[in-house]
């Protein structure tokens, strides 16, 4: 694995902060590791498909869009924004979204809800994992 490194927490924080994120050998893995105990193994394809992107996310919960054929997408890097996020680039040239640490934290703690959700919204749009002609 590629250690990112670790973060530091600015002083006053009242959220779980990641101690350390690293980068799966074969980038279809980033496994963050929060201060409560919390370790969170993402993979590439779910951050896609979730980024906080205005792509994917749109403006509004309505313009909410079901991204499909990302299932073998890979992360090619992961650099940081400031103390508060990190900036996640995908072998599909998106690289929009900035994912805060709650955003993070989100997306593992209810990795089941969200998942569903997105395949339920994908299947509903006629969208599949795969990318055409797979």
């Amino acid at each position: 694995m590629t250690e990112i490194g670790a973060v530091e927490s600015p002083a006053g924080r009242h959220h779980a902060w990641p101690l350390e994120i690293r980068l799966s050998a074969d980038r279809s893995r980033l496994s963050v590791t929060f201060d409560d105990g919390h370790i969170f193994a993402l993979e590439a394809e779910y951050l896609r498909v979730e980024s906080p992107s205005a792509e994917v996310q749109g403006h509004s919960p309505s313009e909410r869009r079901y991204v499909g054929g990302k299932k073998d997408v890979k992360l090619i890097g992961v650099d940081r924004v400031g103390h508060y996020a990190v900036r996640l680039s995908f072998d599909d040239l998106h690289s929009s979204g900035i994912y805060s640490w709650d955003y993070l934290y989100e997306l593992g703690r209810d990795h089941a809800v969200i998942w569903n959700r997105y395949l339920e919204g994908l299947a509903a749009a006629g969208g599949q994992r795969e990318r055409p002609g797979r």
